[in-house]
């Protein structure tokens, strides 16, 4: 592109691009390194974004698509996915187009333009391999194929642009590779057993962390300043952390797809497509079940100020102000005894629901405000109460 002098011809450019025949917003896009495999040059194994965009920032993907397709590349905007090789012209077209906006490049209003600038300026210093960076571009939410495609969804469920369980990761597994993890790097599994015997000789053989398809959390997410993480491994890349949330070492989890929507307190296990609510509390080794661990597919929500005990079993969505007591097993299929006086004060808290009865399945239950989830230490009943006391987080650890 020629060199752009003033936002007003810049905003101009944009709407003429924006205008033309067939063109259509992107749903997302953004600009990756990819990691390749040892062995076969053509599997990715992992992609890294510095910055992502959903569903914003339509002047830069113009500019984006607009330098691509003056670089010979056909962007078929009928297509869910495209993915564009970047190369020196690319980045010189986008530098020219953004040029009224280089003194403003470093800050958080242009990260487009600073992404631009600095992998510029690495190129031409260092060098790329053919195809290292990538633009990738979503037109639509369908199911996941590419490497590329299904990290950038993994960013934006992790660096909080859209909400949980509100995109279509159907496919994610099969895209992704399953690979060796060592101190941050993918390494093909294949690679490892065809030189195995001369790394070993050669004392060169890698610290393996682990083996997975997914990568963890903090390998690619920055938490915010309140967001405590004491255990790398315990939060998976794609899991949502809301800042204030804390995740404790020992038998806590957060899978992708899960994680927190306020500050909260975990020391359990939060499955995947599982949500807990602000000012909550997952015990130690508390288990929130995921939608293939015994929910029937439904995914489970905790609400607000809710305690789950010690090694307690969720699998139905609660309510704000519950208490989970420590091992209690909260299922679709578990029976709950309640008197009338305490059927009276659950009701009393949630008004749109009509309770009849002394006794309850958990799916009858679901969702729920106010309740005390509980077994008599005597006769082993479980029973239900009104919840007596507030969860309330210790606001000087969050």
């Amino acid at each position: 592109m020629n060199r752009i002098e003033t936002e007003s011809a810049f905003k101009e450019c944009v709407n003429e691009i924006q205008n033309a025949q067939g063109y259509k917003n992107p749903l997302a896009f953004g600009i990756c390194r990819v990691d390749f495999g040892q062995l076969n040059s053509d599997k990715i194994l992992q992609a890294t974004y510095p910055h992502i965009n959903w569903n914003e920032n339509f002047g830069s993907a113009a500019i984006f698509i607009k330098n691509a397709q003056e670089q010979g590349i056909e962007i078929d905007f009928t297509a869910d996915e495209v993915i564009v090789p970047i190369t020196v012209k690319f980045l010189e077209g986008c530098l020219n187009a953004f040029t009224p906006y280089a003194d403003e490049a470093y800050g958080d209003a242009h990260k487009n333009i600073q992404i631009i600038s600095a992998l510029y300026n690495q190129i031409k210093e260092r060098g790329m391999r053919d195809g290292e960076f990538r633009l990738v571009i979503l037109f639509n939410d369908v199911a996941c194929v590419s490497v590329e495609g299904t990290y950038l969804k993994l960013y934006a469920l992790s660096s909080s642009k859209v909400p949980l369980r509100s995109l279509n990761l159907n496919g994610a597994f099969g895209a992704l590779h399953n690979v060796a993890w060592s101190d941050g790097q993918p390494i093909e599994l294949e690679w490892l057993r065809e030189n195995e015997i001369e790394l070993k000789f050669a004392n060169e053989y890698p610290k393996i962390d682990f083996v997975d398809k997914f990568p963890r959390y903090l390998q690619h997410i920055i938490p915010a300043n309140n967001t405590r993480v004491l255990d790398d491994s315990k939060v998976r890349f794609g899991a949502q952390l809301h800042a204030g949330t804390t995740i404790m070492p020992g038998a806590s989890y957060v899978n992708f797809n899960a994680g927190t929507t306020g500050v909260s307190m975990v020391e359990g296990r939060i499955s995947s497509s599982a949500i807990v609510g602000d000012g909550s509390d997952v015990g130690g080794g508390a288990s929130i079940l995921g939608v293939l661990s015994g929910t029937d597919g439904i995914p489970v929500t905790i609400g607000k100020n809710t305690l789950l005990g010690a090694n307690s079993v969720t699998g139905i969505a609660l309510g704000d102000g519950c208490i989970v007591d420590a091992g209690i097993a909260v299922l679709a299929g578990t029976k709950f005894t309640v008197s009338a006086e305490e059927l009276s004060k659950i009701q009393e808290a949630n008004p749109n629901t009509v309770l009849s009865g002394t006794s309850f399945k958990g799916k009858e239950l679901v969702a729920l405000n106010g309740i005390h989830y509980r077994q008599d230490s005597t006769t082993g009943q479980l029973l239900i109460r009104r919840s007596t006391r507030e969860v309330k987080l210790n606001a000087d650890l969050h």
